[in-house]
């Protein structure tokens, strides 16, 4: 069976690093380099991805293309992608929720063969497995299973209906990322009182508890810009169920005080902790 042609919509941390494991079992993996940051055109270039200038190039060359994306972008990309009549495998892998990836099957009509895409897990680098859960098509799920076939990419078939990867990955964020909001504003409260390494003994004596690691704070501002977005689509999806989503809201809405330290390395516990507190 001849490798297929991969192209990847976009290089970012997940991305690029996804596309790297798929390049394993892919004659080649492209990626558009038109309107990215040079930060994306570095990480293209470590992980040996093939630049081509317009997305209608990367469309008409690719016979599977994995969108990886801001939750925010991923349904204007979709329809730029519907206007080219793209015919081959379209893995939607954003964090979106389920009536939105069903909306985005519908954009691309008969043409393609539109699979649903739900990463679990960190970028596979250093060591790392993250799980790509698949939904849709039979014979789309199975092209994704081949191509991340022994790579550090995990795939996972839940069923075939679009919109399942979708549930399971923002139900996943849900938790995950909440909880992690949570542990700032505790630790922020402590703080103000004078009694935040207390509060971080307390809980180290459970060796479940994210309270017990409190430098993912850190982490949590520096990602805001991608766990906002992701929350408030888990939100939605709580509401279409009729479950409250205030919380979730409340959450991203928390993020939002994080605005301008998107991925910054040099931030400390100290600094995010008081861009917490200002409104």
């Amino acid at each position: 069976m001849n490798q297929p042609t991969v192209g990847i919509l976009h290089p970012g941390s997940m991305g690029a690093a996804v596309a790297a494991c798929a390049a394993a079992n892919a004659a080649a993996v492209l990626w558009c380099e038109a309107g990215r940051s040079a930060a994306s055109t570095e990480r293209a270039r470590q992980y040996g991805l093939r630049p081509v200038g317009t997305l209608a190039e990367l469309l008409d060359r690719s016979d599977i293309v994995i969108s990886l994306c801001p939750p925010a972008a991923a349904e204007d990309l979709v329809r730029d992608i519907a206007e080219h009549r793209f015919a081959g495998t379209f893995v939607e892998a954003n964090a979106i929720n389920p009536e939105r990836t069903e909306r985005i099957a519908g954009l691309l009509g008969p043409d393609a063969t539109v699979v649903d895409g739900g990463v679990v897990g960190s970028p596979p680098v250093r060591g790392k497995t993250p799980t790509l859960y698949l939904s849709g098509p039979v014979g789309g799920m199975e092209r994704i299973e081949a191509l991340f076939a022994g790579t550090a990419v995990r795939t996972a078939v839940l069923g075939t209906k679009v919109g399942q990867a979708s549930a399971l990955k923002l139900s996943y964020a849900a938790f995950q990322k909440t909880s992690r909001v949570l542990v700032a504003l505790a630790v922020g409260m402590a703080r103000e009182h004078g009694v935040d390494h207390e509060l971080i003994e307390v809980a180290s004596r459970r060796t479940d508890s994210y309270l017990a690691e409190p430098e993912y704070v850190v982490k949590t501002a520096a990602r805001a810009w991608r766990w906002g977005p992701e929350l408030e689509e888990a939100a939605d999806t709580l509401a279409a169920a009729g479950l409250p989503p205030e919380m979730l809201r409340a959450a991203a809405s928390t993020l939002a005080r994080w605005e301008g330290v998107k991925d910054d390395s040099e931030l400390t516990l100290t600094d995010a902790l008081d861009r917490l507190a200002q409104p």
